[in-house]
């Protein structure tokens, strides 16, 4: 009986100083040998889960003020304050013809052969003038008695752009008058004269009637070739 007693104690005490091995190893390896408790970690943040159709919060894609994605710099449309509204089509009251003059280059004669002929802007805003003019010789003190000139169009027609004081042009160019005095036509029809002649521009630009600054418009066969209006003075 007391042999039985005495192992029990022998293994009681085995146990008990196995145990003590085990905690000291385990005190060992938490970094803990001082006595001290090891320090508390705060447990990982995870990242929201986000499934397809979330939307992002605006404020993970909005760039930093004074980026390129800045949306205080895009409010400004492009070319905004560039340019003022587009010049609407000139008036009669925006133009005055100025005094026709012989053109430099012109058929040799006694007639007129062609006129140079500028409408000035005398408005104070741009307008735009484009077409060619009719031509009609005047009767005087009778704008009913104007006589229609057959009107044949050389070139090709384009806006012109006219800033207050400038000038659009246009070229007539007449059956010549043949010979000496008053002449005669190629045709063999008399030439007729003319004091003034009335332009009627297109585009409700109204009919201006204008003299040579040099004498009558002389003319056969009641044709003129007329060219479209241009910013270019004609030769």
């Amino acid at each position: 009986m007391e042999r039985r007693n005495t192992r029990r104690a022998a293994i009681a005490v085995a146990l008990a100083a196995t145990a003590a091995v085990l905690l000291t190893g385990c005190q060992g390896d938490d970094g803990a040998a001082d006595g001290g408790a090891p320090a508390p970690t705060a447990p990982p943040t995870a990242a929201p889960s986000r499934t397809p159709g979330d939307t992002v919060p605006a404020s993970s894609t909005s760039p930093a003020p004074g980026g390129s994605g800045d949306s205080a710099g895009s409010g400004a449309s492009a070319g905004s304050g560039s340019s003022g509204e587009p010049a609407g089509r000139c008036g009669a009251e925006d133009l005055e013809a100025t005094a026709a003059h012989q053109a430099a280059v012109r058929l040799q004669g006694t007639g007129t052969g062609a006129a140079a002929v500028g409408f000035t802007n005398t408005s104070g805003a741009p307008c735009v003038v484009e077409g060619f003019p009719t031509v009609a010789g005047a009767a005087n003190g009778s704008p009913e008695m104007n006589v229609p000139l057959t009107v044949r169009h050389t070139g090709t027609a384009a806006p012109v752009a006219l800033a207050p004081g400038d000038r659009a042009w246009v070229k007539l160019t007449f059956h010549q008058v043949q010979g000496e005095g008053d002449g005669t036509c190629a045709s063999g029809e008399a030439p007729v004269q003319y004091p003034t002649m009335v332009l009627g521009l297109p585009g409700g630009a109204g009919r201006h009637q204008v003299a040579l600054d040099d004498g009558v418009f002389a003319e056969c066969d009641g044709v003129v070739a007329v060219t479209a209006l241009s910013a270019a003075e004609p030769s």
